[in-house]
């Protein structure tokens, strides 16, 4: 229970905090001070629960949400530019759905409905994409809704996302080079 307490304070602040519940600018940029702190505090985290090791972690709303934040988000800022980055986005997307279908997600606060469905719209699947688009939209909040479109597009139009195809060693198409010249192609 303290490193999963320990997860949501560094991600979202403790309750206690002034920012707790604002949107916090490292979350969305590359910042390489954040990364390493992410890694220094919490690669060993990341790693007993790849391994299988923090299945209990389920068994609550909280739970569920720091396994989803270790990966989805901080496998993200561990290994920027990997394959690794993404290696856990399946472990993340199947936490969201036990999420969805125990209730869990019902009773978080909006911030964390906001990473409990970020699994979903970074998935290469148009299913998966549709069930983000519904989240989001029912958030309420138009930013949000409008990231939301802006990755079922991408997948609707390529069945992937282009801007991973270099770190992935997938060949990209001439159609997939051309989109990433444009703006929103990369997230």
């Amino acid at each position: 229970m303290e490193r999963q307490q320990k997860i949501l304070d560094f991600w979202f602040l403790p309750e206690t905090h002034a920012d707790y519940g604002k949107t916090r600018k490292e979350w969305f940029e590359k910042n390489d001070a954040f990364d390493a702190k992410i890694s220094e505090n919490f690669l060993k985290d990341f790693e007993d629960a790849a391994a299988g090791h923090c299945l209990s972690w389920t068994e609550t709303a909280l739970g569920s949400m720091a396994l989803i934040l270790l990966f989805d988000q901080f496998s993200r800022n561990m290994f920027r530019e990997s394959p690794r980055a993404f290696a856990t986005d399946g472990k993340a997307r199947e936490i969201a759905r036990h999420m969805i279908a125990r209730g869990f997600y019902d009773g978080l606060n909006n911030m964390q409905k906001q990473f409990a469905a970020l699994p979903f719209e970074h998935s290469e699947d148009i299913e998966d994409q549709k069930q983000s688009m519904a989240l989001f939209a029912d958030l309420g909040n138009a930013e949000l809704v409008r990231y939301a479109k802006l990755h079922y597009d991408i997948i609707d139009e390529f069945g992937r996302f282009p801007h991973r195809n270099n770190v992935l060693s997938r060949s990209s198409t001439v159609e997939e080079i051309a989109f990433l010249k444009t703006p929103h192609s990369s997230f």
